[in-house]
């Protein structure tokens, strides 16, 4: 049931999307208005694209809520929080102690042997 609701709440978000980016410019927000020709109205008329942009908002809020309370009853009904404390704890061994490795001074005739720096 779940993934049901999710592919449609998916397939709504991309309709959504496209019928938000095909309507028409009304603000002029970054100067390409949509031509309103000199008028001046405080709401534009509800186009068909307008209508259908807010009936998919619509079900793109229920499919929303839909998926949080099929999420809600999925749920064990303790938060994560309570499940870390109740998980088996395992035994950690013991660490290492820590060798040093021998450092061998290189022979000055020694053509592998690595550049250290000299104090002089």
């Amino acid at each position: 049931m779940e993934n049901v609701v999710l592919i449609i709440h998916l397939l709504l978000a991309l309709g959504l999307i496209l019928a938000v980016l095909l309507q028409r410019s009304e603000g002029g927000g970054l100067g390409m208005g949509g031509g309103g020709g000199g008028r001046v109205a405080g709401r534009s008329a509800g186009t068909a694209m307008g209508k259908v942009t807010w009936v998919l908002a619509g079900a793109f809020i229920c499919t929303s809520m839909a998926l949080t309370v099929i999420a809600a009853s999925n749920s064990a009904g303790v938060s994560v929080l309570d499940r870390l404390g109740d998980a088996p704890r395992r035994e950690e061994a013991p660490a290492k102690e820590a060798v040093p490795s021998p450092v061998q001074p290189a022979d000055e005739g020694d053509a592998n042997a690595p550049l250290l720096p000299t104090a002089e």
